[in-house]
């Protein structure tokens, strides 16, 4: 029998798929033909050059694939089938190939990192292209940490690897090394594998009810009366009598004051928006987050979060729950293992303002590697978002008003949104934050900071009907997040509008009379107030009068000119300030503000903007856009930021 007619036969016995009679037969055929064509070779016959080409001709057998596979140094294995006959033939045999290969690499691995010379591959069986894969990733692991944070930096610069190459790092990275290549900028995303699958579901499945379990499985007692009625809300009621309900129950604010057109509008309310607020509320409480984790909580967030894809403020109050929880450094390693840090790692690279910055403020919590900080709910990082080798020097702090929020508040003057939509989101036309879009370029050595707390203007549309806190109630609660978020331990300037401008003169005054607050006095350089009433508002006065409409809230209350508080607040602020010679800069709105279609207001007049101290700079704005420049060039921002690199001028240089 002629060798290509030979070679015919056996090619045809390797396709086949019927098992063979005798175990490893293939494999001896093969062996046969390499051994015969080895001593056709040998004896140089010039028949042999046209059996080998008929050989190669019978064998098709990719070999850019065989050259891709052997430069792999990963594999994912699939679940061995129960069918006997994928047991033999060429199949079997690579498999067994590809797992003395797995055991050569973890072999491998394991003498790189026992090595006690990190540059030291010599007795270690590894090819060229590899050694900087492992390098880097033993020393992502070192005990000092300077040379893990140069690592995880090295990595995040590598844009030139081969797909395996980043999975290697994805699969034997550690919490440290992942969580520091999703707070640097440039990593990318092959670094992060992705979740683990979640549990198969049963055909009567039902996600609220698991949200319903989780809740009532969490301590109910000694309860803030807030967590109480929203875990009682998401317990006993129905989606359909939950939208029945106090029509602007679920009012997250952000839009500013107006809010009346919407009165007789019932918005849309879910059980899981219910049980989400109640959850927010129980991960404030760290034995509760033990609990949540304990049943399943992480898994079933991540489940709620891939299903509302298409839902931000499903998706934030989540990442709100997440970053709570990963305030426990014991929870750790379980956020970690459960696929949270991959999901972070992709919400960062967000185009949305709001949805990079919760997963920020999470992995900001996640990473004690290069933070110190804690940052506590509602207190989010605007800049630095992620790792930077620039020094940072001095903090700016953003407090919103009343019905404001952390982003919305300070988003560029949308008079004309309706012409910036047609525009593509170019945030050099269009900014939905100002200070973390155009502060944060124009003065890179700043953290700065946004705060957000819930507020109302009238007890009827109040979040929580419970909840009747007054200034020097948020003060504290708003000082103890800042001091746990590090502010104090540099210099800081305050920016606030409206309402927000009483609560940072309430914070320093409660701060001058704790020793443990001093930090914070003796670092604050100044601060912007954005018609701040310091002397009350034509909005207390005027919800008083028709309070069957609006039943005005305790804060509201407050800011009336009468208010002794409100008296007493200014009064001990001003001396203050002069004692500590803080720098002040007032803003100040002259037209009035349409609340809704049945309220025109001047809100803040310009004599209650005056502090007493400090510029007082009148704006032809109403009360919502004095905090909200037209553009980067407008006077209102270029005065902002012309008063903060002043301010700030010695602590900057230095």
């Amino acid at each position: 029998m002629s060798l290509a007619a030979y070679c015919v036969i056996c090619c045809r016995r390797v396709g086949t798929s019927t098992p063979p009679p005798e175990r490893n037969t293939y494999w001896r055929d093969v062996r046969n033909i390499i051994k015969f064509t080895g001593s056709l070779i040998l004896g140089g016959s010039l028949f042999l050059t046209y059996e080998i080409l008929a050989l190669k001709k019978s064998l098709t057998l990719d070999t850019q694939v065989v050259e891709r596979e052997k430069m792999k140094s990963y594999i994912y294995t699939p679940t061995g089938s129960l069918d006997k006959r994928e047991n033999y033939g060429i199949t079997y045999q690579a498999r067994k190939e590809l797992h003395k290969a797995v055991r050569k690499i973890l072999a491998t691995s394991a003498k790189i990192f026992r090595s006690p010379f990190a540059d030291t591959f010599s007795t270690v069986d590894v090819e060229d292209h590899e050694v900087a894969v492992w390098l880097l990733l033993r020393r992502s692991r070192a005990g000092n940490k300077a040379v893990r944070a140069q690592a995880v930096q090295e990595l995040s610069q590598v844009h030139h690897w081969h797909d395996y190459q980043y999975k290697i790092i994805a699969q034997a990275g550690d919490l440290r090394t992942l969580t520091g290549l999703a707070r640097s900028k440039e990593s990318d995303l092959r670094f992060f594998l992705p979740p683990p699958p979640l549990p198969s579901l049963k055909e009567d499945y039902c996600i609220e009810e698991e949200l319903r379990q989780l809740l009532s499985s969490l301590p109910q007692t000694d309860l803030d009366e807030c967590i109480q009625y929203f875990t009682s809300l998401a317990l006993s009621e129905s989606s359909q009598s939950l939208a029945a309900q106090k029509g602007g129950l679920w009012c997250f604010g952000g839009n500013g004051l107006p809010y009346a057109e919407s009165f007789g509008e019932v918005p849309s309310v879910t059980v899981e928006m219910f049980c989400l607020e109640a959850l927010v509320k129980h991960s404030e409480i760290a034995t509760h987050c033990d609990q949540i984790e304990a049943r399943g909580g992480l898994q079933l967030l991540q489940r709620l979060y891939r299903l509302h894809k298409d839902c931000p403020s499903v998706q934030r109050n989540i990442l709100r729950i997440i970053g709570n929880m990963a305030l426990n450094e014991h929870l750790h390693s379980t956020i970690f293992c459960s696929g949270w840090v991959s999901i972070l790692a992709e919400a960062m690279k967000s185009p949305q303002i709001m949805e990079a910055s919760h997963a920020a403020r999470t992995l900001a919590n996640l990473d004690r590697d290069t933070v110190r900080e804690k940052y506590p709910d509602g207190v989010y990082v605007l800049h630095p978002q992620y790792r930077t080798s620039q020094p940072i020097k001095a903090d700016v702090l953003f407090i919103h008003g009343l019905m404001g929020a952390a982003f919305k508040t300070w988003r560029q003057q949308d008079n004309e949104r309706t012409l910036l939509e047609k525009i593509s989101e170019d945030e050099a036309k269009y900014t939905t934050c100002w200070p973390k879009t155009w502060l944060a370029r124009d003065c890179p050595a700043l953290r700065i900071i946004s705060v957000e707390y819930d507020t109302s203007l009238s007890d009827w549309r109040a979040r929580c009907p419970m909840e009747r806190k007054s200034i020097a109630y948020r003060s504290n609660e708003l000082l103890g997040k800042l001091r746990a978020a590090g502010v104090g331990d540099r210099p800081v300037i305050w920016v606030s509008h409206s309402m927000g401008g009483l609560l940072v003169k309430k914070m320093l005054l409660e701060a001058s009379k704790k020793p443990e607050m001093n930090a914070v006095i003796n670092n604050t350089r100044g601060m912007i107030f954005y018609s701040v009433p310091h002397h009350g508002s034509h909005l207390a006065e005027y919800s008083v009068n028709i309070r069957y409409l609006l039943f005005p809230s305790l804060e509201v209350k407050e800011l009336s000119k009468d208010s002794p508080a409100l008296k007493t607040l200014h009064d001990d602020f001003l001396e203050l300030a002069k004692d500590k010679n803080f720098q002040v800069l007032n803003f100040v709105e002259t037209l009035p503000t349409c609340i809704g279609s049945m309220i025109k207001l001047h809100v803040v007049p310009v004599e209650s903007a005056d502090i007493g101290i400090g510029d007082l700079i009148p704006v032809d704005v109403n009360h919502l856009d004095i905090c909200k420049p037209k553009r980067k060039d407008a006077f209102l921002y270029q005065r902002t930021l012309q008063f903060i690199r002043e301010t700030l001028a010695k602590d900057l240089e230095n």
